[in-house]
C-alpha cells in the first residue's frame, strides 16, 4: 500500500498521559509524555526536530484540545480523527498498540480529518455554548417553580402566558410577603390586558404556602434572576466578538424562525466559509439532519438520523417549531405536508434540515433568503395531483353534470 506520509505521528490521548508513536518510513519511536503545557512543549519539540509532517489523535472527550492548541501554535499540521473511523482489529489491546495503529493507519492516508475551526471561532463557541447551557438551566428552573407552586395549589400558569413575567413576579413577591390579595391589589399589580383574568387570577392564587415553600420559591426566584444577569453578560461580551459575524447574522435572521440570538449560536458553530462543507448535504449530515442509510435488497428503511453536532442540531430544531408556526410560507407548507404521514418530530427535523440548507447556500453564495411561499409544492406534478383528486371525488360519489348543475 502506497504511503501518504513519509514522517507522522499517532498519539492516543488520555487525561493524565499521552502515547506518541512517530513513523519514519518502516521505522517507528514511541514515547510517553504527561498532559502539563512544558510535558506537551517537549513532544512538540521532538516532533519538530523529527521534520514530522502530519499528527494525527482521537477525539476523546476535550483531552485533544490542548494538545490541538499547541501544535497549532507551533505551526505543526494535526488532525482529529473521530473513534469510529479508526477502530483496531479485536485483541490485544494497549495504549502503545493504539498509537501504533493510529500512525499506522495515518502514513497510508486512511483517516479522515474531523472538522476543527480555527482557535478564534473555536472560542466563540465555547462562549455561545456556555450561553446556551445558562439558558437551559434558566429554562429547568423556570420548571422548578411551576412544580412549587403547583405544590402550594396556585394555578398561575393557567392564566398567564409568561410564569417569570412582570405581573406574575409582582404576584408571587406580594404572596411570598404573606398578602391576602385583593381585586383592589390585583388592579395595581397586573398590566392592563390582564385586567379581564382578575377574578380567574383571584381563584388561581388561592392556595396554601407554607414557610419552607416560600423559602424555596424565594431561592429559585434568586437562582432565576442570577440565571438571567449572566446570559445578559454573555450576550454583551458575545456581541464585542462578532464584527465580522454581523452581515452573516442580518442574513440569516431573514429566515423564518429564526432570531438574532440563535443567528449567532449557528454562525459560532459553522463558520462564515462553506468552502470546507463540499455540498448541503456534508454539511447537513455533519449537523446530525440527514437520515441515516438503511437500504436492503434496494429498499431503503426508516432510520434515526445520524449524530452530528448536538449544539446546531438542537438550536435548528427549536427554530424549526417557530417557523412551522408562521403561515404562508415554504417551512409551514413543509411541516403540514409532512406531519399527516410522517408525525410531527419527523415533519420538524425535515423543515431543520430544510433551514439549514438554507443558510449553507446564502452563506456560499452570498445571496439573501428568498421565501419559496405556501404554494410551492402545488407547482410540481399538477397533472398527477388532478387525477389522484378526481379519482378520490369519484370514489366518494361525485359526478361532474350533478355538480355543474348545482353550480
Amino acid at each position: 500500500m502506497d504511503r501518504l506520509y513519509e514522517r507522522c505521528c499517532g498519539i492516543d490521548v488520555h487525561k493524565k498521559m499521552i502515547v506518541a508513536c512517530f513513523k519514519h518510513g518502516n521505522d517507528q519511536e514511541i514515547r510517553e509524555y504527561g498532559t502539563t503545557t512544558a510535558e506537551l512543549r517537549e513532544l512538540t519539540a521532538w516532533l519538530l526536530n523529527e521534520k514530522c509532517e502530519m499528527i494525527a489523535m482521537e477525539s476523546t472527550a476535550s483531552y485533544w484540545k490542548p494538545l490541538y492548541n499547541i501544535f497549532e501554535l507551533s505551526g505543526l499540521d494535526a488532525i482529529v480523527v473521530n473513534a469510529r473511523d479508526m477502530k483496531a482489529v479485536p485483541g490485544r489491546k494497549t495504549d502503545v498498540k493504539d498509537a501504533e495503529w493510529i500512525a499506522d493507519l495515518l502514513q497510508h492516508g486512511l483517516l479522515k480529518a474531523s472538522y476543527v475551526p480555527d482557535r478564534e471561532q473555536r472560542e466563540l463557541r465555547e462562549a455561545s455554548r456556555y450561553r446556551k447551557s445558562l439558558i437551559e438551566e434558566r429554562a429547568r428552573e423556570l420548571n422548578r417553580l411551576q412544580k412549587m407552586l403547583e405544590g402550594a395549589n396556585i394555578k398561575l400558569s393557567s392564566f398567564t402566558s409568561d410564569i417569570n413575567g412582570k405581573s406574575s413576579r409582582r404576584i408571587l413577591n406580594a404572596l411570598l410577603e404573606g398578602k391576602k390579595l385583593d381585586e383592589e391589589q390585583l388592579q395595581e399589580l397586573l398590566h392592563g390586558s390582564m385586567h379581564k383574568k382578575i377574578p380567574e387570577i383571584m381563584k388561581a392564587v388561592d392556595g396554601v404556602l407554607t414557610p419552607l415553600q416560600k423559602q424555596l420559591i424565594k431561592n429559585i426566584i434568586d437562582h432565576i434572576d442570577d440565571m438571567g444577569r449572566r446570559i445578559e453578560d454573555m450576550d454583551k461580551l458575545i456581541s464585542n466578538y462578532l464584527d465580522k459575524y454581523q452581515k452573516a447574522i442580518k442574513q440569516i435572521d431573514e429566515v423564518p424562525g429564526i432570531g438574532i440570538q440563535s443567528a449567532e449560536t449557528i454562525l459560532a458553530e459553522i463558520g462564515l466559509e462553506m468552502k470546507r462543507f463540499p455540498s448541503d448535504a456534508h454539511i447537513s449530515s455533519w449537523a446530525g439532519l440527514s437520515p441515516g442509510n438503511n437500504e436492503s435488497a434496494g429498499k431503503r428503511r426508516n432510520s434515526k438520523t445520524t449524530k452530528g453536532n448536538k449544539t446546531l442540531k438542537t438550536t435548528l430544531i427549536q427554530c424549526a417549531k417557530s417557523a412551522v408556526k408562521k403561515e404562508g410560507t415554504f417551512f409551514y407548507a413543509q411541516y403540514q405536508r409532512l406531519v399527516v404521514r410522517r408525525g410531527k418530530n419527523r415533519a420538524i427535523v425535515a423543515v431543520a434540515h430544510s433551514m439549514l440548507i438554507a443558510i449553507y447556500h446564502m452563506l456560499k453564495e452570498n445571496k439573501p433568503y428568498k421565501e419559496l411561499g405556501e404554494d410551492y409544492y402545488n407547482q410540481f406534478n399538477k397533472e398527477r395531483k388532478i387525477n389522484s383528486y378526481l379519482k378520490k371525488l369519484y370514489a366518494l360519489g361525485w359526478e361532474p353534470e350533478i355538480a355543474t348543475q348545482q353550480i
